[in-house]
């Protein structure tokens, strides 16, 4: 493979996966936009929830499919990053985005509901059934929910922590530099506290806030990221490069010294 072969790949990967974080965070908003509008974002009884299963499903499916494409795209951004901070900071960012991806496979185990919520709202519904039944069922739905809820709050709290090692990882990384480092840090550290939050009180609303985060974080890392293939490859490679001779010399100056014999 020749250097400008290997230049159009890097430049790919770098500009899509900036594109993908970018989209992930629109998309996400248009799915609260989504839920808000037509199922509502307030907490309701487990009992109001399957009543209104019929009516709302539509919303929910279209929802759950597209949060789930989100999660996909936040994928490819967080392989991105790590082409992106490799050269000058491997260990902290491989950290990170295996953390990052593991939460993000976490929450898609969690992303589609409707399986499991359909054959319960149907049975809930159909029209021999008895009270007794029905209370049995909302029962079952409410257990259901604690299961996948599980699965929300263990990716959320994955998530931020790939973040705040993504952002330690951007402190020795000259195309970024401590003020991207430092924002993605406070970021997974507001993720991290939102999820700490929900571990005490899992209904807690707090919780928007670790998502809000999230966006903000791909949002604003996906632009970053995706200007890095817009800059000249020359440019791209020298950061490179100086942030990696910068790592080995302050590993230099941290080693101690070499035994001396008398």
């Amino acid at each position: 493979m020749n250097d400008l072969q290997k230049m159009a790949q890097e430049k790919s990967v770098l500009q899509w996966g900036g594109l993908a974080g970018i989209l992930g965070s629109i998309t996400l908003i248009v799915v609260f936009g989504i839920v808000g509008v037509f199922v509502g974002l307030e907490p309701v009884e487990p009992a109001r929830e399957v009543m209104r299963f019929p009516d709302v499903r539509t919303a929910l499916i279209v929802g759950d499919s597209l949060y789930l494409v989100v999660l996909i795209l936040w994928v490819i951004h967080f392989l991105a990053l790590y082409r992106a901070l490799r050269e000058t900071s491997l260990t902290p960012a491989l950290f990170g985005s295996v953390l990052g991806i593991l939460g993000l496979v976490v929450l898609a185990a969690d992303s589609l509901h409707g399986p499991w919520q359909k054959p319960i709202s149907d049975l809930y519904h159909a029209p021999g059934a008895t009270l007794e039944a029905q209370a049995t069922l909302v029962l079952l739905w409410q257990v259901t929910g604690g299961i996948f809820n599980a699965l929300l709050v263990t990716g959320l709290v994955l998530l931020p922590i790939g973040v705040i090692a993504l952002g330690v990882a951007m402190f020795k990384a000259p195309a970024f530099g401590k003020g991207f480092g430092g924002l993605s840090v406070v970021l997974g550290v507001v993720g991290v506290v939102a999820a700490s939050v929900l571990l005490v009180d899992p209904p807690s609303p707090v919780a928007i806030l670790g998502v809000f985060a999230l966006i903000v974080f791909h949002l604003v890392l996906g632009w970053k990221v995706y200007s890095l293939s817009r800059a000249p490859w020359g440019v791209l490679k020298i950061e490179e490069r100086a942030g990696a001779l910068k790592t080995m010399q302050e590993g230099r100056v941290d080693a101690p010294a070499p035994f001396e014999g008398t």
